[in-house]
């Protein structure tokens, strides 16, 4: 069993409550105050769970930065007063901040009884096959930042702005 501190056990409940509100605000037409809330109960609640340094390190990486700026300019932009652009910007920054992360849960979504001989089906297995592999390739960073180094010797001169590898060209 997983121990959690006091912190994060609120951090987990303002994170769900966050998501409740977000899904609750979509259901009821993109309802401006219910999104509002629910990104301010989602943001906090991710700061309360990995702690706050920790929040501004992963949101704040070199290779983050387009995804960090759709994400949290959707939160903007909800606050101001447009859900729906707020919100589709929203979800674009969320899936480029957690894409190094679906394999991951794919991976373990297929060992899960009765999910996992679902996601086997011969349609839906070609698409979660895509999910699960589609960075292998592209997540050679090590330690998450663009200047560190590479598992190959590469340097920051041959990665791009989101921190994927450059192919090198034939001269």
């Amino acid at each position: 069993m997983i121990s959690l501190t006091d912190s994060q056990k609120i951090g987990m409940g303002l994170t769900g409550f966050g998501v409740f509100f977000l899904f609750f605000g979509m259901m009821l037409f993109f309802d401006k105050a219910l999104l509002a809330i629910g990104n301010i109960l989602f943001v906090s609640g991710l700061s309360f769970v990995i702690g706050l340094e920790r929040t501004f390190r992963f949101f704040f990486q070199r290779h983050k930065f387009k995804a960090t700026s759709f994400f949290l300019g959707g939160v903007l932009v909800v606050l101001i007063g447009w859900p729906i652009i707020g919100v589709v910007l929203e979800i674009y920054g969320f899936f480029l901040l957690f894409r190094g992360f679906f394999p991951v849960a794919v991976g373990f979504i297929r060992r899960v009884p009765v999910i996992g001989s679902l996601l086997s089906l011969p349609g839906i297995s070609s698409l979660v096959d895509k999910i699960e592999f589609s960075d292998v390739s592209n997540s050679l960073v090590v330690c998450g930042d663009v200047g560190d180094s590479v598992l190959d010797g590469s340097t920051e001169e041959e990665l791009d702005s989101t921190g994927h590898l450059i192919p090198e060209r034939s001269t």
